[in-house]
């Protein structure tokens, strides 16, 4: 089992003077350090418009830089939004390209339709037209690094005849992800030939029979790309500390700021009384709302531990955790270190137990 970095780039408030610039040093900190220490990926999002949540909306120009400063470390866009209106496919072609050719063919690059209304409503994206614009771009990607000339015609591209350059350095392309939080995406990537990147949380249990699907339906895949990325990986909150009871009581504020985040980030939903196909979000703020109105405390923590849901204790315990997640067919996971304004410095610490006693025992 591979250890993946995943960032989102949290800024909780109170904003005092430099506080972006200082994060954006402190990332690039943790992830040399992350390169040093053998994890295997490092993922930033692409989110727009959604303060404290997430300062992140350019990751390519901080992985421009992480390319320069690291040797090992897979680069990868966790994810490159794939609606026309963040991005048009040809553009994000040739920055993945690029940065395939600076970081000496290090990329991975995930793909996605974006889950707030925030950002669609910003950016004036038709919800009902996120999947079938997702179908166009994916498959314009992988044509602008194969065809000589590139020619696409569809209901949102109508690309004439045109040369793409540069191409990649990984032959024939960088691996290919789908993101997702929804059961029938997790088949959907199986279908597509794609790596998953389950960014939902919940018990390894609950998890299992999404993982299940993915892994069935890549069996049967008929790949959008040149070649299947069987691959699965999922999101958790990662904490370790030299004992249980110092990282349950070092994590338990940041994770309290971070559910009251996540709550206000799919607030508009609920408001608004919009869903989108098989993706609830009405329910998920609902979900997260009466969680805040319950109070989180030490032994809401200590409960989503021991359920799993969460890795925050002692390196054995995030081992004996890890090791679960890979027995029901995980591949990877996107450990999220720096959420709610937790402490960089504690953050470093952290990844250090990680890195010395935790990655060992999963590579063996």
């Amino acid at each position: 089992m591979k250890l993946g970095l995943l960032y989102e780039i949290q800024i909780p408030k109170p904003w005092t003077p430099g506080i972006e610039a200082r994060a954006y040093g402190e990332v690039i900190e943790q992830v040399v350090l992350a390169d040093k220490l053998g994890w295997g990926y490092v993922w930033a999002v692409e989110h727009h418009l959604l303060p404290q949540w997430s300062h992140c909306p350019a990751p390519e120009v901080l992985f421009g830089a992480l390319s320069q400063l690291t040797k090992q470390i897979r680069i990868g866009h966790g994810i490159a939004l794939l609606p026309r209106n963040f991005n048009h496919a040809i553009r994000v072609a040739e920055r993945a390209a690029v940065l395939d050719i600076l970081s000496g063919g290090r990329v991975e690059l995930g793909t996605g339709r974006a889950v707030t209304l925030q950002e669609l409503d910003g950016f004036e994206v038709n919800p009902d037209d996120t999947q079938a614009m997702w179908g166009e771009a994916v498959e314009i990607l992988v044509r602008s690094w194969r065809d000589e000339p590139l020619e696409f015609a569809g209901k949102f591209y109508n690309i004439p005849p045109s040369y793409v350059v540069p191409k990649p350095i990984q032959k024939p392309h960088p691996p290919l992800w789908l993101a997702g939080t929804n059961p029938d995406t997790f088949t959907l990537a199986g279908r597509k030939g794609l790596g998953m990147l389950g960014f939902v949380t919940g018990t390894p249990e609950q998890l299992a029979p999404r993982i299940a699907a993915y892994k069935e339906a890549v069996k049967h895949a008929e790949p959008v790309g040149a070649f299947i990325n069987d691959q699965s990986a999922v999101l958790i909150q990662a904490y370790c500390a030299e004992t249980h009871e110092q990282a349950v009581r070092e994590v338990s504020q940041p994770l309290e700021i971070v559910a009251k985040l996540a709550a206000e980030l799919f607030l508009p939903w609920a408001e608004k009384g919009r869903e989108r196909k098989a993706e609830t979000y009405k329910y998920l703020a609902e979900q997260q709302q009466a969680a805040i109105r319950a109070g989180a405390d030490m032994s809401d923590v200590e409960q989503r531990t021991r359920d799993g849901v969460i890795a925050v204790g002692t390196p054995d315990e995030l081992v004996k955790l890890f090791r679960r997640y890979r027995d029901m067919g995980v591949d990877q996971m996107l450990t999220w270190v720096q959420f709610g304004g937790l402490d960089h410095s504690k953050i470093m610490r952290s990844m250090e137990l990680i890195g010395k006693h935790v990655i060992p025992e999963l590579n063996r």
